[in-house]
């Protein structure tokens, strides 16, 4: 096993990860970029829609990893791919495996950009038999756009949000039919223009309050059973069915070196400059919110670059610039929303936060409070903000937090 360090060793090679190397690069951090994935630049890889980058030059999911790729190849990173973070051997220390064979590489500083992955059928608790072309959202178009396989001829799309619709024009770019897609919700969570073209131009059922009960088939998929909340029943014939949406983050390596994990997230938790609960470790992307745009998880990696830097310059002492590790007050939601990040709090934060809400909250007003002390009161002007669709609160209130207070809470009036 060979030993080697670096400034920053950034791990996953998606948008945020890409982001962050190409802008400490720039600065003249000596950076490495660590993905297991053979090709650099996490989902967007096997998007082939567009809308990735800035409008009016929005391009498709490969090109925009590509040129996020690119970018951080000539900043001066070290994009390895085909390697892999087993565990941690230090504060700052990874032990990892890939072509070259074991390393352990050291670092003055952590990125971790794991990213999140879907749910599959078996931790969704779905029962029936074990057959061919039960895919999630990743395995699909990565079956289509990467290896060109067939998929199969009727498909059943398990989820009505965005990236369920995403994944129905995956399967009609290989040539077969959605046959509807179903959601236990009372409601479509995707936007309203995105379920009329499913329904009115591509012909395609979107099936409110139902859920997929049972798979079918034996050798091959020849169906699913579907339940109404009234009780009713029925099959719906396909080859195919693809499961979409219900991320969770990819925090293993942040359990294994024992960071503190938020509740609300399942991810690492962090504060306003992206801090994880280890000095000197930094998460980003969807490990933190699973999961994401792709554009929020590149704002993500140039915030967080700033932060490293500031850390590779002040170290962990008080430093020029009164550097320290705070641990952050924790800043939690109160039903009905889920989640927030980040999930702790120092006096002088300037990150938004990004909030998901469990009901539809129809001109929702959010009140931020400490101990009883109102701290923040903001009204948003959406006629109703849902589930699968983020809210952003300001992070102008974060000085009047006390650093030796409770926790903050947000709720929604």
């Amino acid at each position: 096993m060979t030993s080697r360090q670096v400034d920053v060793l950034v791990v996953g090679a998606g948008p945020a990860g890409l982001v962050t190397a190409s802008l400490l690069a720039t600065a003249g951090a000596r950076v490495e970029v660590l993905e297991r994935e053979q090709t650099p630049g996490g989902v967007p890889r096997h998007c082939a829609h567009r809308g990735f980058g800035a409008w009016p030059r929005a391009l498709t999911g490969p090109d925009h990893a590509r040129v996020l790729t690119a970018s951080a190849e000539r900043a001066g990173a070290d994009v390895r791919t085909g390697v892999t973070a087993l565990d941690w051997a230090g504060p700052r220390t990874l032990t990892t495996v890939g072509p070259p064979g074991a390393e352990t590489l050291a670092a003055r500083a952590v990125v971790l950009a794991t990213g999140a992955r879907e749910r599959p059928r078996a931790a969704r608790l779905v029962p029936g038999t074990r057959p061919a072309g039960v895919y999630t959202t990743g395995e699909l178009q990565q079956a289509v756009h990467l290896y060109g396989q067939h998929i199969g001829t009727r498909a059943v799309i398990v989820g009505a949000e965005a990236v369920s619709h995403a994944a129905a024009g995956t399967v009609r770019a290989a040539g077969a039919e959605v046959v509807a897609l179903v959601t236990e919700l009372s409601r479509a969570p995707a936007a309203t223009i995105r379920t009329l073209d499913a329904r009115l131009r591509h012909r395609t059922p979107v099936l409110t309050g139902t859920a997929v009960t049972e798979l079918l088939g034996h050798g091959r998929l020849s169906g699913v059973r579907v339940r109404r909340r009234d009780g009713r029943t029925a099959t719906l014939s396909c080859d195919t069915v693809v499961f979409t949406g219900d991320f969770v983050p990819d925090h293993e390596l942040a359990r294994r070196g024992g960071l503190t994990l938020d509740p609300g997230t399942r991810g690492p938790a962090v504060d306003g400059a992206l801090r994880t609960s280890r000095p000197g470790v930094f998460a980003v992307g969807s490990v933190l919110h699973a999961a994401e745009s792709a554009a929020t998880a590149a704002r993500e990696g140039a915030h967080a670059a700033t932060a490293v830097l500031d850390w590779l310059t002040d170290g962990p002492g008080p430093g020029p610039k009164g550097l320290h590790w705070p641990t952050g007050v924790p800043l939690v939601t109160d039903p009905p929303l889920l989640r927030i990040a980040p999930n702790r709090v120092t006096p002088g934060d300037r990150f938004p936060y990004l909030l998901r809400t469990a009901l539809p909250l129809p001109r929702p007003v959010l009140h931020v409070t400490q101990d009883g002390r109102p701290l923040h009161r903001e009204r948003f002007s959406l006629t109703t903000a849902g589930p699968h669709r983020p809210l952003t609160l300001t992070a102008r209130w974060t000085h009047r937090v006390d650093p030796g207070g409770g926790p903050v809470h947000v709720s929604v009036a």
